[in-house]
């Protein structure tokens, strides 16, 4: 370790040696308890500046916990002295070097971890450090899998030199396609073959240093994918008709999921391990049945449900001892790929504002939106219609190619606005990505900017929160889109999308 580093560690773990016990002590009071959180993602191409996140969405709305996917320094750096509980996140494309590298390992958590440690100006309450993101994924074949065992065992073994191994623990996100079934029963799971050595060695590690499993659920994926469930089944609703597995009845679907875990853990001799949620929730907009009302229903319906730590079948009375909600905000650069509703998973508008109630922490009041947000000026791009608009599909793909037009697909709030409108929203989120830059809105002379707010009923065209920043329009990836032009043509094209 370099000179400066070990002087810098050296005063940090005097600093954390003197430093008053509650923040240390205060995360013991909850390790044990039933607690929820939430996932703050920023693949947006306009964020909200970190500071009005913690200050007016996190803490306004008694946000105990929440999760990041990175270890971004300006998120942390806004959440010192906040007093939340925080996991920060190793990217998916470091698990090599981490994995192949201690002294890599040792940078990373020196430049993530240490350098948070309590300060005079107080510090941030790291509690997990995540390594990847779902590495597992099926999708992903054999990409990450060889490499995550490797890089949790370099943190652990940096996280303990730096006397940090009982304070901050590892863990590693896994996607719910880790477990299969032949059939629909919870009882029937176990973790997938091509798993099997990589699965047990994590586990092992895991027990080891005491982390708990963390699996995240997309319970709107299951709905979609299996015909034989009821909506009501996914939202909690006491009418639903149950599933029976032997001698356990199971009337939701999150009860089903955990269970699922809890059974793939025991075939290999885990079944006892803690398990935390570490994503859930439901989109808002971009397919049917993703709308905010269906959402919280959903959200009110998990909140009571683990409030209530009736626990599963298999776990009566043990609920997962973390849940994190998923996400706080709208992400408009989140992949496309499993789905269009993906850039809508929001609690909150990607400017801060509520969509629906649920309680994050804030109780029976509603939730405080942001309130310090700085927009660009109130003017929007759309269709001039006083120009030959008949070859005007090749400039809603260049607008859709770009831009997010996930709102105007089947069952989203804007597609059933028809001509003009869908082709005006095109051009307003090109525009608006664009930071509202005139030649953003030309389209070869068919786009007109106005100061006439064109949203139509639940259909808002947005106008951008002012960043710092520039964005960037670096693409990697095709998904075909299809809109109806003029109510009669049908134009497709590919929605190239953001990693």
């Amino acid at each position: 370790m370099p000179a400066n580093h070990r002087m810098q560690l050296l005063l940090s773990l005097l600093l954390l040696a003197i430093s008053p016990p509650s923040w240390w002590q205060r995360r013991s009071t909850w390790w044990g308890a039933l607690a929820v959180g939430v996932n703050w993602g920023t693949s947006s191409s306009h964020t909200l500046p970190p500071s009005v996140v913690v200050t007016e969405l996190l803490k306004a709305n008694g946000v105990a916990r929440v999760k990041l996917f990175d270890a971004d320094p300006s998120a942390l750096a806004s959440l010192v002295g906040s007093g939340i509980g925080v996991s920060i996140g190793v990217p998916n494309e470091m698990l090599r070097a981490l994995s192949s590298s201690k002294s890599a390992a040792a940078s990373w958590v020196h430049d993530n971890v240490m350098r948070y440690l309590p300060t005079a100006g107080g510090a941030v309450r790291i509690e997990f450090v995540a390594i990847g993101d779902e590495p597992f994924l099926l999708s992903y074949g054999q990409e990450f899998q060889p490499f995550v065992v490797g890089a949790a065992t370099n943190v652990q073994r940096s996280l303990a030199a730096m006397d940090l191994a009982n304070k901050i623990k590892v863990i590693v996100p896994c996607s719910s396609d880790i477990y299969q079934s032949e059939s629909n029963l919870p009882s029937k799971n176990h973790f997938r073959p091509d798993l099997n050595k990589t699965m047990i060695e994590l586990l092992s590690f895991l027990h080891e240093y005491g982390s708990p499993f963390v699996i995240n659920m997309n319970p709107f994926a299951s709905l979609q994918q299996n015909k034989n469930l009821s909506l009501g089944h996914f939202l909690f609703q006491t009418n639903s008709h149950p599933l029976t597995d032997g001698a356990n009845k199971y009337k939701n679907y999150f009860d089903m999921s955990i269970d699922s875990l809890v059974s793939a853990l025991s075939k290999v001799g885990y079944g006892e391990m803690d398990i935390i949620v570490g994503k859930i929730g439901w989109p808002t907009d971009g397919a049917m049945n993703a709308t905010p009302a269906i959402a919280q229903r959903f959200m009110q319906g998990l909140m009571t449900h683990l409030q209530s730590k009736a626990g599963t079948p298999l776990r009566p009375k043990r609920p997962p001892r973390e849940t994190y909600a998923f996400s706080l905000l709208d992400e408009d650069r989140r992949s496309i790929k499993s789905g269009n509703y993906e850039r809508h998973w929001g609690i909150f508008t990607f400017d801060g504002q509520a969509k629906y109630t649920v309680d994050l922490g804030q109780g029976s009041k509603a939730l405080v939106n942001a309130h310090d947000v700085e927009y660009l000026a109130q003017k929007w791009c759309i269709v001039n219609n006083n120009k030959d608009t008949s070859n005007i599909s090749g400039s809603v793909s260049q607008a859709c190619s770009n831009a997010d037009c996930s709102a105007l697909s089947a069952g989203g709030s804007c597609s059933g606005i028809g001509w003009p409108g869908n082709a005006s929203y095109a051009f307003n989120s090109f525009f608006q990505l664009h930071d509202q830059s005139a030649d953003s809105c030309d389209f070869g002379g068919l786009g007109l900017i106005t100061t006439v707010d064109p949203s139509i009923d639940d259909c808002l065209y947005t106008v951008a929160v002012r960043t710092s920043h520039s964005i960037s329009t670096s693409i990697h990836r095709g998904v075909e889109w299809s809109i109806w032009i003029h109510g009669r043509t049908l134009v497709s094209f590919f929605l190239l999308v953001w990693l």
